[in-house]
C-alpha cells in the first residue's frame, strides 16, 4: 500500500570510502539500512476477494468506536536477487540473505475518541517471528551469533506496543512507545526505523481509502506519493497511487468495499547529501559520476469495512530495486565495458488478514 505525502521511507546512502579505496568499493551499499529501506517496502499493506455489484453510490470514511478491538495476522514473503557488471562486485557486499519471511500478530484497540473525531489507538505486537537463509550465505563462524541475535529482537518485538493518534479521516498524527523497539539500533539507523514504523502506522489508519467523495463501482481516485528532502532525510520521493472500487463483498459477515490498486514510486537522495557523505566527491575528482536510487512498483487489493472504514483485509505483490551506476568522463576507461553497476532487486507478497474482533 502506499504512503502518504506527508512522510516517506527513506533509502539508503553508499558507505563513505576509506582512504585508497577503489572506485568499485565505493559502490558498497550500508547493507544494515538497506534492509531497512526493503523492510520499509514490507509495510505496504493491500487485500483480495470476490466482487458483487450492489450497485448506487459509496461512501469510504473512517469512524472510530471506543474500546474496539481489532487482530491482525500478517505474513510476508521476500527473495531478493543481486546483480552487478562486473560479477565481482557483488564480493563487496557482506552477506544478505536471499529469501525472508515474517510472521506477525497485532492487536489494534482504539483506546479513546476525541469530540472532533480523532483517535488514540493502539497497536500492539503479540508476536513477531522471522526466518531466512542467512545461514547458508554466513561463514561458519558467524551463523551462532546471527541466529541469536535474529531470535532476540523477534523476542524484543513481541509485547511492544505503540500508541498512535489519527484525525477522522484516518491521516497519522504522532505516535509514541517507540522507544524499547528502538533503543539498541544506531542513532542513523534507530531514526530510519523510526520513519519505517511511522510509515506502518500511516497504513494502518488507511487514509489513502477514503476519497472525499462518494465513489461509483469502477471510479478511479489517486494519490500523489510526492516528498521533498528534508535536513534529516535528504532523499527525494516521486510517485502516484491509483485507487479503484471495484464493489462490495462479504469479509466474515462484515459488508466490505473491495479496493484495487497500483502504484509505482522512486526514491532518489539528493546530490549535496552524497557529497557530504564522501563518495561522490572523490568519484568526481577523478572524472567519474555515481546515480544510486530506489525504484518501486506494485498492485493489489484492500477490502474496508463499510461501517466504520476499518480494514479488514489486504494482499499484495511487490517490487523494488535499488540501483547504483558509477560511469566515467569521456576519455576515461573503468575495468570493465560500459558502466559499473550494481542492483539489488526485491519481490515480496504481503497478506494481512483481520481474524478477530470484540467491542468491550
Amino acid at each position: 500500500m502506499p504512503t502518504n505525502p506527508e512522510s516517506a521511507c527513506k533509502g539508503p546512502c553508499p558507505r563513505p570510502p576509506e582512504v585508497g579505496i577503489s572506485p568499485l568499493a565505493a559502490l558498497r551499499p550500508d547493507t544494515t539500512a538497506l534492509a531497512w529501506a526493503f523492510a520499509a517496502v514490507l509495510v505496504l499493506v493491500c487485500g483480495a476477494l470476490p466482487a458483487h455489484a450492489w450497485g448506487g453510490k459509496t461512501s469510504l470514511v473512517r469512524k472510530y468506536r471506543p474500546s474496539q478491538e481489532v487482530v491482525y495476522q500478517t505474513s510476508i514473503q521476500t527473495h531478493v536477487t543481486v546483480q552487478s557488471n562486473p560479477e565481482s562486485l557483488k564480493a563487496l557486499l557482506p552477506p544478505l540473505p536471499t529469501e525472508l519471511k515474517t510472521r506477525q500478530q497485532n492487536t489494534v484497540t482504539i483506546r479513546a475518541v476525541q469530540a472532533d473525531g480523532s483517535a488514540e489507538v493502539e497497536n500492539r505486537f503479540d508476536l513477531f517471528e522471522v526466518q531466512s537463509n542467512f545461514d547458508d550465505v554466513l561463514p561458519e563462524e558467524m551463523k551462532g551469533s546471527a541466529q541469536s541475535a535474529q531470535e532476540e529482537f523477534s523476542k524484543r518485538v513481541s509485547g511492544q506496543s505503540l500508541t498512535a493518534r489519527y484525525d477522522r479521516q484516518g491521516k497519522l498524527l504522532g505516535f509514541e512507545g517507540d522507544d524499547p523497539l528502538l533503543e539498541e539500533l544506531d542513532a542513523p539507523l534507530r531514526q530510519m526505523a523510526r520513519e519505517i514504523l511511522r510509515m506502518f502506522l500511516e497504513q494502518m489508519g488507511g487514509r489513502a481509502f477514503y476519497p472525499d467523495h462518494q465513489v461509483k463501482r469502477g471510479e478511479e481516485w489517486k494519490v500523489k506519493l510526492n516528498a521533498a528532502p528534508t535536513d534529516d532525510y535528504p532523499y527525494a520521493l516521486e510517485g502516484e497511487s491509483t485507487f479503484r472500487f471495484v464493489g462490495k463483498t462479504r469479509y466474515q459477515g462484515v459488508k466490505a468495499a473491495i479496493i484495487d490498486f497500483r502504484f509505482s514510486n522512486l526514491l532518489r537522495p539528493t546530490p549535496e547529501s552524497l557529497r557530504q557523505a564522501g563518495p561522490t566527491a572523490m568519484l568526481e575528482a577523478q572524472g567519474m559520476a555515481l546515480d544510486i536510487h530506489i525504484e518501486g512498483q506494485g498492485q493489489g487489493r484492500a477490502l474496508v469495512a463499510l461501517d466504520d472504514g476499518r480494514i479488514l483485509q489486504n494482499h499484495t505483490t511487490l517490487q523494488q530495486a535499488l540501483k547504483a551506476r558509477l560511469e566515467g568522463a569521456s576519455g576515461l576507461r573503468l575495468p570493465v565495458s560500459g558502466p559499473l553497476t550494481l542492483d539489488v532487486h526485491s519481490e515480496t507478497r504481503l497478506e494481512v488478514d483481520a481474524t478477530e474482533e470484540h467491542r468491550r
